[in-house]
């Protein structure tokens, strides 16, 4: 920051305006840009160059990375490679997409998208403005833009990498250049990622070394130092493994907590709780029986020699069925009727086969002669699991809680679960799990404690709003909190029951709606009790609130998503342009924020 004494105090203060909350990487941009400015005056010029043409040059000599991200992986991946390609010295920047001013784009020079997409074919929250911008008649012809993208997706989901595919193939239509191929990566986003920052990082090398000029910065990436990571995580203990649904509900919900003692991780209110599950020995053993496979046959695959069993049990997904699996496995078992589901015309049938069927049931249905070797390389590498966060460090310490639902069910008379969630509430206490936290930025409490908090989590979606509420409190925030939560049936699946009924004596929570649809003949959901409270909950808004969404992707957040901009067209006057409008606007603003799955 420059020193008062440097400028007029009229100046000095629309620069703190200016610099006011960006990122290191957006500043380092504006450094580069005044840089420009003072090598034009240097040079003699009479007045400095124009914003436009400065823009440019300066463009002409960065490589610009923009990510969308719902869960962090895409982000990682995003400043992974801005790290490399500065260390190569390449002036570089990283942006999330919602940072991402588009009015730039027409000036950009080089531009690498990372882009994860999330549920049924839908980009991530912070990219929502980025990519309507981008498939709007507004978007710019880009005839100077070189560009590659990445997508990060999830091949159970027959729309796999469907925003990346659709961002890649608009800019192409603009004008611009794919200087290399679309990379689509599945869960094991390393195999397809880092060749592609490999092949990507060259190209940058070759037209930023070209058009480098006397000045050129770059921008250094100071990334966390941390001893636990994805990669190398912390073996945790756990503390305790408790239901919270009675024994009439339907759902086996659980509360754990687990120890940081030792761990020297911390985390914050919205962030995730990453958790390395293994596979049940049961389903390992049926997998091994259907296809008459050896469980001590040694595998390697990248120089990397494991026994089958041990493939099975740590390293592959053997729960979620994904759509390169089951073309692989159509053509080993020579199955029209598989074959038939992965027409381009059998969207719908192939979305509900994915979503019914586990690969076990595969392999009994339609038998198939598998190697050891073929069928490890054929599976989708085994995953970490990320949970939103149920608890505050200011309340529990060197703990960190989650609320688990217990995924169980019966297919075809057989049983069937999630591999996390069955990994977990097996465990005892006592009993050791692999653990790293994901920071999820855009999921925070307002830095002012005097604003207040709607809160919006039916099901095991409460979770980070038990975290918040508990932050809150021990903060001594002066804002007000409301929350929203639903479940079938108020007598077995009220989550946290004493829990909220004390914060309400106690004043840490202001205002408590519940949705119990299963308990009256019409059903009720949490978007039903907003449209009950429209408007107190616009009023609320209207004076500065910020509203938090937790939960499912699919049908509860489009849902509170339609009911939000129901109210401001009722209750607010504005019609369904300036309804979305103003939606999108607390979104950028960081007051409209969701976590979904």
């Amino acid at each position: 920051m420059l020193a008062p004494s440097y400028l007029p105090e009229a100046k000095h203060k629309l620069l703190t305006e200016l610099t006011d909350g960006l990122e290191s990487n957006a500043l380092s941009w504006l450094s580069g840009y005044f840089a420009g400015v003072a090598q034009g005056k240097q040079a003699g010029r009479g007045a400095p160059p124009a914003i436009s043409a400065v823009a440019a040059t300066h463009a002409a000599r960065q490589l610009t990375i923009v990510y969308g991200s719902q869960t962090g992986n895409a982000k990682r991946v995003a400043e992974s490679l801005a790290e490399r390609t500065g260390a190569l010295g390449l002036n570089t920047r990283v942006l999330r997409a919602d940072r991402y001013a588009t009015r730039e784009l027409k000036d950009e020079h080089l531009l690498y998208i990372v882009m994860s997409t999330q549920g049924e074919g839908e980009p991530p929250d912070d990219s929502l403005g980025f990519v309507e911008f981008l498939s709007s008649r507004r978007a710019p012809k880009l005839p100077q833009l070189k560009y590659a993208v990445l997508g990060l997706g999830d091949s159970s989901y027959p729309l796999f990498c469907g925003i990346a595919q659709n961002i890649d193939a608009r800019l192409a239509e603009l004008g611009a250049q794919r200087v290399h191929d679309l990379g689509t990566a599945d869960l094991d986003i390393e195999t397809v990622a880092l060749p592609w920052q490999d092949a990507t990082i060259a190209v940058a090398q070759k037209a930023l070394k070209q058009a480098e000029a006397p000045g050129a910065s770059v921008t250094p990436l100071h990334p966390k130092a941390a001893r636990v990571t994805r990669e190398q995580p912390y073996l945790a203990e756990l503390l305790l493994n408790q239901a919270v649904t009675g024994r009439d509900s339907q759902k086996d919900v659980r509360h754990l907590e687990i120890s940081l003692e030792g761990s020297q991780l911390s985390y914050q209110p919205g962030d995730a709780l990453g958790v390395w599950p293994t596979q049940s020995e049961a389903l390992v053993q049926a997998v091994l029986a259907a296809l008459r496979l050896d469980a001590g046959e040694a595998v390697e695959i990248n120089k990397v020699s494991r026994s089958l069993k041990e493939w099975l049990t740590h390293h592959r997904e053997l729960t979620q069925l994904t759509k390169p699996f089951l073309a692989a496995h159509a053509e080993l078992a020579q199955s029209a009727a598989l074959q038939a589901l992965l027409q381009a015309d059998a969207f719908d049938a192939l979305k509900e086969f994915l979503g019914t069927r586990q690969l076990i049931d595969v392999l009994k249905e339609y038998p198939a002669k598998w190697t050891a070797q073929g069928l490890v390389k054929a599976l989708r590498p085994l995953t970490p699991r990320m949970y939103s966060i149920a608890s505050s460090q200011a309340a529990v310490d060197a703990e960190v809680h989650l609320t688990l639902a217990n995924v169980a069910y019966e297919y075809e008379g057989e049983n069937r679960w999630g591999v996390a969630s069955n990994f977990l509430t097996r465990l005892a206490e006592g009993d050791k799990l692999p653990i790293f936290i994901e920071e999820n930025p855009r999921f925070r409490l307002p830095a002012d404690n005097s604003r207040d908090v709607i809160m919006i989590g039916p099901g095991t979606g409460i979770a980070p709003f038990r975290a918040f509420v508990q932050e809150r409190s021990a903060a001594g925030a002066s804002g007000r909190n409301w929350l929203f939560f639903g479940n079938p049936h108020f007598s077995s699946d009220f989550l946290y029951q004493t829990e909220w009924q004390r914060a309400l004596k106690d004043g840490d929570l202001d205002r408590l709606d519940l949705a119990f649809s299963r308990d009256q003949g019409e059903k009720i959901y949490v978007q039903h009790r907003l449209l009950e409270r429209a408007a107190e909950l616009y009023d609320w808004i209207q004076g500065g609130a910020h509203v938090y969404v937790c939960g499912d992707a699919t049908r509860m957040a489009k849902d509170v998503h339609q009911a939000l901009l129901r109210i401001a067209q009722e209750e607010g006057g504005l019609d369904e342009a300036q309804a979305k409008q103003w939606l999108d606007d607390l979104a950028a603003q960081g007051r409209y924020a969701r976590d979904v799955y």
